[in-house]
């Protein structure tokens, strides 16, 4: 059997990198020797693409350690050493032999339809959604817009420019306490993994939360906190998507933070979770939903909210490249659901070349 050569793309510039890193490791530990070649591609914070050798490696020795969940290293590798010694993709990587990629990253210029645009333009087949929905799913106001069309519940929200927060920070601040009550989560619109997240419960918390979110974007979520279990459906498919069992996460902080998502791993999950089997339903049922709603490819998770006195379910988001580490939700609940890593990958590998043959037709 003639092996596939599966380009892997990690790093790049979003504040998510070491989550990229993480998720990247896990990838390729996975894949099947027998039936994959790997090529590992980085992208370094600066948008330098780096091929040949280790560029994995390289970039995780210029990583942030704690975040990477490790002790400090020495001796790390200077960036300028490492496209040296690891050329550019152009040079050392011949994309046009490549039979799919696998872009494993998260956040702006990875999950955000930036890259998958390339790979468009390169006529390369890529796991996951398109540019359109790659896009929409990054973009939390767009994302709240499109659930909105497809009549989808949703808790109150309000989309803030940093701009206007900036010029007018008062101002703000009254607009939202009219709209919303406290305690609210403070959001970047276009960022994941819990990165620039702020729980709210005053007034200045939420003027430190707005110049949290800030820091990482020009367009900044805030939405009504509530009382509820977090639940999330991974889904898989192209035009059929499927949906699995639904998950609970039972975060040990205030919040699933990022801390407890990647370094103290103290959060707990029930898969499946606690569901009565019409909720159960109804939550998978919104999943593809809303998987059809940005016109979804290959994979994604979408997040609920169930509110705890009410059991009222309220759509959070989706996102379209979830986390493949170790303690990622998403293969959890494949794996739960009877579909185990390697064959999710599998899987993936083969929907990316399915729609890849869909958009030449």
């Amino acid at each position: 059997m003639t092996k596939r050569r599966v380009g892997i793309v990690f790093g790049g510039k979003s504040g998510e990198h070491e989550v990229s890193l993480k998720s990247a490791r896990a990838v390729m530990n996975a894949l099947d020797p027998e039936k994959y070649t790997v090529i590992p591609i980085g992208i370094t914070r600066n948008g330098q693409w780096l091929s040949g050798g280790d560029p994995l490696l390289a970039l995780e020795q210029q990583a942030d350690q704690k975040m990477l969940g490790r002790a400090p290293q020495a001796g790390v590798v200077s960036e300028t050493a490492i496209v040296q010694s690891a050329g550019s993709l152009p040079e050392q990587t011949n994309v046009a032999a490549l039979d799919v990629i696998i872009p494993v990253l998260h956040g702006p210029f990875g999950e955000d339809g930036t890259i998958q645009g390339v790979f468009e333009f390169a006529n390369l087949p890529y796991v996951g959604c398109g540019v359109l929905a790659a896009s929409v799913g990054m973009d939390k106001g767009l994302m709240k817009s499109a659930f909105a069309a497809a009549e989808l519940p949703q808790v109150p929200w309000q989309l803030v420019l940093r701009r206007d927060w900036q010029q007018q920070p008062e101002a703000i601040y009254e607009r939202l306490e009219a709209h919303l009550h406290y305690p609210m989560f403070v959001k970047p619109a276009n960022l994941g993994s819990s990165v620039g997240i702020s729980k709210v419960s005053n007034r200045a918390e939420l003027a430190a939360g707005m110049a949290e979110a800030a820091g990482y974007d020009r367009r900044i979520v805030v939405e009504q906190g509530i009382n509820a279990r977090e639940i999330e459906v991974a889904i898989l498919g192209n035009d059929d998507p499927e949906p699995s069992v639904p998950g609970e996460v039972l975060p040990a902080n205030d919040f699933y933070d990022y801390a407890d998502k990647y370094l103290e791993g103290q959060t707990q999950f029930a898969i499946p979770a606690e569901l009565d089997a019409a909720t159960s339903q109804q939550l998978r049922e919104m999943a593809v939903t809303a998987f059809k709603a940005i016109d979804g490819a290959g994979l994604a998770r979408v997040d609920f909210f169930v509110e705890r006195e009410t059991g009222a379910i309220y759509i959070n988001e989706i996102n379209t490249f979830p986390g493949f580490t170790a303690m990622s939700q998403y293969p959890k609940l494949w794996e739960a659901t009877g579909l185990g890593y390697s064959e999710l990958l599998d899987r993936l590998i083969d929907l990316a070349i399915e729609r890849y043959h869909e958009r030449g037709r």
